[in-house]
């Protein structure tokens, strides 16, 4: 059997969507609150500068991938008008359920799919944009999740990856503490979980660097991809246009 890494432990391929879901079923309920905590609120600052860059247009059809609690989704969802669509997905139902009830009670309503970024259950050509939110690097086979975000994508549509990265050298130590005793620390005392943030931080460390993850898109099928690093690195936008 392939085997893939789950944070630093190696697991069978199989294995690894049924353990990264258990992780979001637990932390689903007080993911918005532990995001504010554990980033300073800065997530909101990192999703509104991808809001800014996708400039949606009225009309267009968008689909946010692995989008839980729906931040990006919410924020689409006038931009495309009536004559749009937004589609928000997860892997996970009990994300996916936290963000439909939330954009639901804010009188924002959208279709949700549960779904696979592997098999996504779209005709090819469907979307003018994808967006993805902190949600790539828990993907088991990233080559073939980034192929089929480029397949459910027009020509020259374009794909948002909105991710943690590789932190600027001065940054790296802190940045380790940070992540690997205060992360669980709060995860422990506000999610009751310290596990599935010690988990989360070391997902962070396992998932391509900025140059890696752009190669891979171009490799996907992309033709042009940018990279906006954020936050001295620590958090990098990369934004791919479909051939």
């Amino acid at each position: 059997m392939a085997q893939t890494h789950f944070g630093y432990q190696s697991v069978e391929e199989a294995d690894k969507s049924h353990r990264v879901r258990a992780v979001f079923d637990s932390v689903a309920s007080r993911y918005d609150v532990m995001n504010d905590v554990l980033s300073l609120g800065l997530h909101r600052v990192w999703k509104a500068y991808t809001v800014a860059v996708a400039a949606v247009q009225p009309g267009m059809k968008v689909l946010d991938i692995a989008g839980g609690t729906g931040d990006l989704a919410r924020a689409f969802a006038p931009q495309v008008g009536a004559a749009g669509c937004v589609v928000l997905s997860d892997i996970n139902e009990a994300m996916l359920r936290v963000g439909r009830d939330r954009l639901l009670d804010e009188g924002v309503v959208v279709p949700t799919a549960v779904c696979d970024a592997e098999r996504l259950p779209f005709a090819s050509g469907t979307f003018d944009l994808l967006s993805v939110a902190f949600g790539l690097r828990n993907m088991t086979r990233k080559d073939i999740a980034l192929a089929e975000m480029a397949r459910v994508l027009r020509p020259g549509g374009r794909l948002l990856v909105l991710e943690f990265s590789r932190p600027a050298p001065a940054l790296r130590k802190p940045y380790d503490w940070y992540s690997f005793k205060l992360m669980p620390l709060l995860g422990k005392l506000i999610a009751k979980d310290a596990d599935s943030y010690r988990y989360l931080a070391e997902s962070i460390r396992m998932h391509p660097d900025a140059a890696t993850l752009k190669a891979l898109m171009k490799t996907a099928g992309f033709g042009h991809v940018d990279v906006h690093p954020l936050a001295g690195g620590i958090v990098a936008l990369h934004v791919g246009i479909r051939c």
